[in-house]
């Protein structure tokens, strides 16, 4: 077996998190920058990986009674304007169109012309677009709830962008629904955030913590927000999803109204939700190494990877045609009630450079086979995310293969749990608080912190002292979250418990 080159991803995770994690994307071959600033290039592994989460992902939408629509790109600024608050929340992220043609330019180049007659957003968000349609569609009771999504792009404008995290263009889904009442949009709110944590954690297997926003983080113009929220390796927080109960608020400012049962005028109720390829981000950091990406198996592009051995064109044929045989039956096995997905890897390369192409790929499963292996009716098999190797007999493989993908499945789920609950407490005080938060040395890149649950009654109080630590408040949590304490901070009286972390 070729020997593991020394920190295969370089810098490691202890040397420099964030440029670590670059260099995965890259040694994967899953992104790069493109010309334009602040957006990238999905290479196929990237795009795989993501084609692997949309079809899951829109598999619970239909599960759930929604349907898949398109709306534009290119929003009417009229149509921000209407709604206060949201257009506040993304004024400084628009895109603007103000022309419709380009003509030579006297120097030699091209220059804007035909301006129009209103400015166009290049689409942020599509609360107020897709409110348009609603509000033609919806008269009557009858017409509700209109349960849709749409898998498309946006543009925020952002100024510090990382690959998959934070890009000015990003690819998302975003559902927008209708309802005649508060009680089923906010239902309808839950749900969806109970969808994306049964996805990160069963798909991903991504421990994820349910929660409320604060007043100050909420989704600007909603009545409440409720997200998702994971540890990545470096113990900073990442909002992995968010599902939002809009109220009126955009029905009001649309005109969405319906006849109720007793014929009187009423304002619908609204929600919207979304994921982005921010997951593959959260995915990256959540479980991959200094040797490369680590995947869970009901993600990754290829679960398992054949690689043939052989010295010579006879051995070529022989190995080959085994290997071929091997694939087929693993194929007609399932994990999770899904095809196993295998691929032969047969290129003129070492084998240590091959094998090594995998690890850094993060496929959950290699099989060696070479001619003493055929001999024995046997294959080397080895997983990525424990790094052990073990020879197994072909039936046993072709027998365990789909048991052994779940094992890997379940093993990343319950390492990235231990991992959040280690790093993991309660503080009731402010001097613990700034302990916990504050690195030993400034200059290390050694992580601080973790996810801190904290009693807390008035958020404009800690207002100074998170901007100084560079914390925020993640979400209220969901479940045990019911007894009531003190401030940490004040003192005061204090309903729920929330988290505090340094985040993404």
């Amino acid at each position: 077996m070729a020997k593991a080159p020394q920190n295969a991803i370089s810098p490691t995770r202890s040397e420099d998190y964030p440029e670590w994690y670059q260099q995965v994307i890259k040694a994967a071959d899953m992104a790069e920058a493109s010309p334009v600033r602040g957006c990238m290039v999905i290479k196929p592994w990237g795009y795989m990986l993501w084609e692997n989460m949309q079809r899951a992902l829109d598999d619970k939408f239909k599960e759930t009674g929604h349907q898949n629509a398109y709306f534009p790109l290119l929003i009417p600024m009229s149509f921000l304007e209407k709604e206060a608050e949201h257009v506040e929340g993304f004024a400084k992220e628009c895109a603007v169109v103000t022309h419709h043609r380009l003509e030579p330019d006297p120097n030699g180049g091209l220059r804007p012309a035909g301006p129009l007659e209103e400015p166009l957003i290049i689409r942020p968000t599509s609360e107020t677009i897709i409110g348009a349609s609603y509000a033609k569609w919806v008269q009557s009771w009858r017409d509700l709830p209109i349960k849709i999504n749409q898998w498309a792009n946006v543009l925020r404008w952002e100024m510090r962008t990382r690959l998959f995290l934070r890009t000015a263009e990003f690819l998302w889904q975003e559902g927008h629904t209708v309802h005649a009442t508060a009680e089923e949009a906010i239902e309808e709110t839950q749900m969806m955030v109970d969808v994306y944590a049964e996805f990160a954690e069963g798909w991903m297997a991504m421990p994820v913590i349910r929660g409320s926003k604060t007043a100050a983080e909420r989704f600007p113009g909603a009545v409440d927000t409720l997200s998702i929220e994971a540890m990545m390796q470096d113990r900073k927080a990442l909002q992995a999803g968010t599902s939002h109960f809009l109220g009126q608020n955009f029905s009001k400012a649309q005109q969405i109204q319906f006849q109720d049962h007793d014929g009187d005028l009423q304002y619908a109720w609204t929600t919207s939700w979304g994921v982005s390829t921010r997951l593959i981000g959260a995915l990256i950091m959540t479980h991959s190494d200094d040797d490369g990406l680590v995947l869970p198996p009901r993600l990754a592009p290829t679960q398992v990877v054949l690689l043939p051995i052989y010295r010579d064109e006879q051995q070529r044929d022989y190995v080959l045609e085994y290997v071929h045989d091997l694939k087929k039956e693993l194929q007609s096995q399932t994990m999770a009630g899904a095809p196993i997905r295998v691929d032969i890897d047969d290129r003129d390369m070492r084998g240590g450079e091959k094998k090594w192409y995998h690890v850094k790929r993060g496929v959950p499963i290699r099989v060696e086979v070479g001619p003493k292996d055929i001999a024995k009716q046997a294959a080397f098999v080895s997983r990525r995310d424990t790094g052990k190797s073990v020879p197994l007999g072909r039936e046993e493989l072709v027998e365990s293969i789909g048991d052994l993908l779940a094992d890997i499945q379940q093993e990343l789920f319950d390492r990235a749990l231990k991992h959040r609950e280690d790093n993991s407490c309660k503080i009731d005080n402010e001097a613990d608080f700034r302990a916990y938060f504050t690195p030993k040395n400034e200059d290390s890149p050694e992580p601080h912190g973790g996810f801190a649950y904290c009693y807390f009654a008035e958020e404009k109080d800690l207002e100074p002292l998170l901007k100084e630590l560079k914390v925020t408040i993640r979400c209220i949590p969901q479940v045990n979250n019911d007894q009531p304490g003190k401030c940490f901070l004040t003192g005061k009286p204090a309903a729920k418990q929330g988290i505090f972390a340094k985040a993404y």
